[in-house]
C-alpha cells in the first residue's frame, strides 16, 4: 500500500457534469492520462483536453444502448490490481492491462427518475451498472485508487495532488463515501421495486439518507446525533427551506415534523389550523375562519406547556398571528409560507427558527415508517387514514348534534397525533385538554381534565375547559371507567373506534349518562 498516491491514469465517466472540466484540466496539468466515456468524453474533448475514449483503451466499442462499456477486463483489471503483488503485476502485464489510479464517476439519476413520474421502462433504463461496479472496485483497492462520487470532492482532491499526492486517509474516507453512495442506489433501487409490485414481505430491506447536517448531540448533550434526508417527495421538516435562526436541534426536528404532520390533515380551504407542539405530543390545536383565531384558541388550552413549544400552521403566516406567537418563547414555527411583513416580525427574535415548507404534507400518501429495535428495524405503512374515511356509527339513543360531530371529527384528528393511550376533548373548533402517554385510559381522561381547569384558571374562567366539550379515543375503553371519566369531566358526546368486548357495557354507560357516542371501526395508537 502506497501512503501517497500520484494519478498516471484517471477514468472519468460522471452523469453529473458540473466541475467536470475544471477538475480534468486539473488532472491533465498535473500530467494525468485522461480516459472517458460518452458525454463526458465530449465535454472534455471540447474543453480543449487530451482525452481517450473508454473503447480505445478496452479494445470494445460502447454497445447495447451504452449499457455495456465500462464492464471489461482492462477497466476493472486496472482498478482491482493490488500494485505491489507479483502476480497481479503479471496478469497486467500479459494481459496489456494499465492501472488506472483515479476513478470519478456519479450515477444514472435514479431516485430524481421515480420522483418525476416516469414510466417503468424510463426507470429501469436509469439503473446505473457500469458506474456502481466500477466505484466499487475502485474503493475496494482505495490503498492504491482514488475513487470520487461527489463533484463537492474535486477541489480537495486536485489540492492534494498538487501538494504531491493524494494521500491513504483522503483515500480511505473517500472509499467510505463512495460504499455508501453504492449502498444508499441500490437501496432506492430496491424499495421501488418493492412498492411497484406489491412486495412488502420482501426478505431484505434497506433504508438509506443523504447527510443534511451533523447535529451537536441528540436527545441528550451525550447521545450523538446526525440528520438524514431520504429523498421522499414529501413536504415537511425535510424538504423545507429554513429562513432564520438556530440551527434545529435533533428534538426540534422530531417535534416539528409532528407538528407539521398534524396541521396537514386539514385542508387550509376549509379551515385554518394551527397546532402547538411539545415533545411530540400536541398541547393545542385549533381550527377556524382565520389563523390569528385559530393561534389564540391552540394556545388556550395549555399557555405553560406552549412555552418553548414549536408552532405550525396550514397556511401562510400573516403579520397578526405572527405578532401573537413571538409574545410567546417559541422554538420553531413551520408554515407553507409567510408574508414579508411575518418574516420580519419573526426576524426581531433571531433565535427563532422560521422553516416555509412551500406546502402541505399529503395525508393520504402511502409511504414506511421505520424504528429500531435492539437487533433489528420496526416497519410499518404509514398511518395514512383519518376519521373522514370512517364510516361513522352512531351506537347511542342520543345522536351527536352537527356542532359536537364537527367536534368529534377534530378530536379525533387530533388523537391521531398524540402519544397513546390518548384522550382529546375539543370545544367550538379547539382542543379544551389533552392527556397523552399514559398507561391508563382512566389517567389520560383525568390529566386532559385536570389540565383543562389550570386553562381555565389562566383564562379568568371557572370550573373546567372540558365542561360542554365533545372527547376522543384513539382506542376502544375497555371498561366503562374511562367514559364515566369523560363525562364527569363535562364531555356531551364521545367518540372511540369500539371493539371491546364490553362495547355493550360502555354503551349502555353513554346512554345512562345521557350523552352521545359514535364508533368509526379505526383505532390510531402512537407510540
Amino acid at each position: 500500500m502506497s501512503k501517497t498516491v500520484k494519478v498516471g491514469r484517471a477514468l472519468l465517466s460522471v452523469f453529473d457534469k458540473s466541475g467536470m472540466a475544471e477538475f480534468a484540466a486539473g488532472l491533465s496539468a498535473a500530467g494525468a492520462e485522461l480516459v472517458s466515456t460518452g458525454g463526458t468524453h465530449k465535454l472534455i474533448k471540447d474543453a480543449g483536453l487530451p482525452v481517450r475514449e473508454i473503447a480505445d483503451l478496452t479494445g470494445f466499442p460502447e454497445m447495447m444502448d451504452g449499457r455495456v462499456k465500462t464492464l471489461h477486463p482492462k477497466v476493472h483489471g486496472g482498478l482491482l490490481a493490488v500494485r505491489d503483488k507479483a502476480d497481479h503485476a503479471a496478469s497486467m502485464a500479459e494481459h496489456d492491462i494499465g492501472a488506472i489510479d483515479l476513478v470519478a464517476v456519479n450515477l444514472y439519476p435514479f431516485e430524481k427518475t421515480v420522483a418525476s413520474g416516469a414510466n417503468y421502462d424510463e426507470i429501469i433504463e436509469n439503473i446505473d451498472i457500469g458506474g456502481p461496479a466500477m466505484v466499487r472496485s475502485a474503493a475496494k483497492n482505495h490503498a492504491y485508487v482514488t475513487v470520487v462520487v461527489d463533484p463537492a470532492d474535486y477541489p480537495a482532491i486536485l489540492a492534494a495532488i498538487a501538494a504531491g499526492g493524494i494521500p491513504y486517509e483522503m483515500r480511505q474516507k473517500l472509499a467510505a463515501k463512495a460504499y455508501a453512495r453504492t449502498a444508499a442506489y441500490d437501496s432506492a433501487i430496491s424499495a421501488w421495486f418493492a412498492r411497484e409490485i406489491d412486495y412488502p414481505e420482501i426478505p431484505y430491506r434497506s433504508f438509506a439518507g443523504t447527510l443534511r447536517e451533523v447535529m451537536r448531540y441528540g436527545e441528550n448533550p451525550h447521545q450523538w446525533a446526525a440528520f438524514y434526508a431520504n429523498g421522499e417527495d414529501r413536504r415537511g421538516v425535510a424538504t423545507a427551506t429554513q429562513v432564520q435562526g438556530k440551527t434545529l436541534s435533533y428534538n426540534n426536528i422530531n417535534d416539528t415534523d409532528a407538528a407539521f404532520e398534524l396541521v396537514s390533515e386539514f385542508d387550509p380551504a376549509e379551515v385554518a389550523a394551527v397546532a402547538i407542539i411539545k415533545h411530540a405530543n400536541p398541547c393545542g390545536v385549533a381550527v377556524a375562519d382565520d389563523l390569528l383565531t385559530a393561534y389564540a384558541n391552540a394556545l388556550r388550552t395549555d399557555p405553560v406547556s406552549a412555552f418553548g413549544g414549536i408552532v405550525a400552521t396550514n397556511r401562510e403566516i400573516d403579520a397578526a398571528t405572527a405578532t401573537e406567537i413571538v409574545k410567546v418563547f417559541t422554538e420553531v414555527i413551520v408554515a407553507p409560507s409567510a408574508t414579508e411583513e411575518a418574516q420580519q416580525l419573526i426576524a426581531a427574535k433571531k433565535n427563532l427558527r422560521l422553516l416555509l415548507t412551500g406546502g402541505l404534507a399529503d395525508a393520504k400518501a402511502e409511504g414506511l415508517v421505520v424504528k429500531s429495535v435492539a437487533g433489528g428495524l420496526l416497519v410499518q405503512s404509514r398511518d395514512n387514514r383519518n376519521v373522514d374515511d370512517t364510516d361513522i356509527k352512531v351506537v347511542t339513543k342520543k345522536a351527536p348534534t352537527a356542532t359536537e360531530l364537527r367536534d368529534l371529527k377534530l378530536a379525533a384528528k387530533v388523537a391521531k397525533h398524540v402519544k397513546s393511550n390518548a384522550i382529546v376533548y375539543v370545544k367550538d373548533g379547539a382542543t379544551v385538554g389533552i392527556g397523552a402517554g399514559q398507561m391508563s385510559r382512566v389517567d389520560s381522561a383525568l390529566t386532559a381534565h385536570r389540565k383543562s381547569i389550570d386553562a381555565a384558571k389562566a383564562a379568568g374562567v371557572e370550573g373546567a375547559l372540558t365542561a360542554g366539550s365533545v372527547a376522543a379515543s384513539d382506542a376502544f375503553f375497555p371498561f366503562a371507567d374511562g367514559l364515566e371519566a369523560l363525562v364527569a369531566a363535562g364531555a356531551t358526546a364521545v367518540i372511540q373506534p369500539g371493539g371491546s368486548m364490553r362495547d355493550d357495557e360502555v354503551i349502555a354507560a353513554a346512554d345512562a349518562a345521557g350523552i352521545a357516542m359514535v364508533m368509526t371501526g379505526m383505532r390510531h395508537f402512537r407510540h
